[in-house]
């Protein structure tokens, strides 16, 4: 199965091109899903479908024409599937607080919970063959940044705190929970987490296999866009992404160089080159703005035509290179992490364990060494490029 995974900041369009996407892979003869994972969802609203203000139609698979469905993730029902355990006891929790059973509710729902329950269709949905493409509508850059690192944050967790937390509690519950004023989770609690964990399993090599999963930024040529699509690119590179398109929305035709629209049509052209260079050799796709809303199946259909030129394939694999790489060196080993637009004193890097770890602003990737490389230490770092390339050597 193919991910399309669109991102970027809000209000740029990311949803109105992920419904144009699936409409053009459906009408090539594709199964195709387009799968909200923004909690502020507007994936029914695009399509103009008559639902309620929050979606319950589409809290399900709902057919729009032959080949093509779309899914709004429900966390509310999704609670009730699969996090029933979890959210019981931090509900319980919650309550001692003095909060009623209704606000403990809305709090008992965790960051990352529609996250990682849109993982979980992604990996049922590949495990049964069900679509052939799934079109993720992704929330602003910063939840998908969350989206994204949620399998590497899960697996180091389950692998190094969640066993000895497990063994722990289950020790001392017994004795805890006669002095403590909230009773410690019960080992089912942990079991829950076991289970949901085990549903997404191998996720995270999914998402970074550029043969299976590619990312296409949707931004404006704006400069507050456009720096938020630039470190929204050195993020997925981090996270071990591909980027394959950069799609610049709502460009003003040529005859608003006069008039009214001047200031803005000059600043979009200036920065439509700033991101042609910035971004080479990935695509730059732009798409103008259209004269009316693009609402309901038929405008859509319109801006499926533009943005593929009627004839594209939006599931080729057009790039497959890695954002990290691992090399052998007449006097190491080397790993090579590519970071666009990272400047030197941005970059961080330690080691830890079997892991090499690399910071740039707020974000974090823990990058797993394999075992040839897992004893050695790194000694030097320099970017080339926009490529990170640590040296690494044995510890003497």
């Amino acid at each position: 199965m193919r991910i399309l995974l669109f991102s970027g900041k809000g209000g740029v369009g990311k949803t109105s091109v992920a419904a144009a996407t699936g409409v053009r892979l459906a009408a090539i003869g594709y199964r195709t899903l387009v799968m909200s994972v923004d909690p502020a969802h507007s994936l029914a609203d695009c399509f103009d479908i008559e639902a309620s203000l929050f979606h319950g139609r589409t809290s399900e698979i709902l057919s729009i024409q032959p080949g093509l469905s779309i899914l709004e993730v429900n966390i509310q029902r999704e609670i009730r599937r699969h996090w029933r355990e979890i959210s019981t006891y931090i509900t319980g929790v919650l309550r001692t607080s003095g909060l009623n059973e209704v606000e403990a509710e809305e709090m008992a729902i965790l960051p990352g919970m529609e996250e990682l329950s849109a993982m979980m269709y992604v990996n049922q949905f590949r495990r049964e063959s069900r679509f052939d493409v799934c079109v993720l509508d992704c929330a602003p850059t910063a939840e998908s940044l969350r989206f994204i690192a949620m399998p590497t944050t899960l697996d180091w967790y389950m692998k190094h705190i969640f066993p000895m937390q497990r063994g722990i509690l289950k020790a001392v519950r017994p004795i805890a929970n006669r002095v403590s004023p909230v009773e410690l989770p019960s080992d089912s609690y942990f079991a829950n987490v076991k289970e949901l964990f085990n549903k997404i399993e191998g996720i995270d090599e999914l998402m970074e296999d550029p043969r299976t999963t590619s990312v296409r930024l949707v931004t404006n040529a704006e400069k507050m866009v456009v720096r938020e699509t630039q470190r929204a690119f050195v993020y997925m590179s981090l996270h071990g992404l591909t980027v394959d398109q950069v799609i610049v929305n709502r460009i003003l035709p040529p005859e608003a160089r006069e008039g009214y629209f001047r200031g803005w049509h000059e600043s979009q052209q200036r920065f439509l080159a700033e991101l042609e260079a910035y971004f080479a050799p990935v695509p730059v796709t732009t798409v103008p703005l259209f004269p009316a809303e693009v609402l309901g199946l038929s405008r859509i259909e319109e801006l499926s035509r533009v943005l593929y030129n009627g004839s594209q394939d939006p599931a080729a694999v057009s790039r497959t290179e890695r954002p990290y790489t691992f090399t052998r060196t007449g006097s190491g080993h080397e790993v090579h992490v590519h970071l666009p637009f990272a400047a030197k004193g941005e970059v961080g890097l330690f080691k830890k364990g079997d892991e090499l770890v690399v910071e740039i602003g707020t974000m974090r990737r823990h990058i797993g060494l394999p075992i040839s490389m897992a004893a050695l230490t790194p000694v030097r770092a320099r970017l080339n490029g926009g490529i990170l390339i640590v040296e690494m050597q044995e510890a003497k």
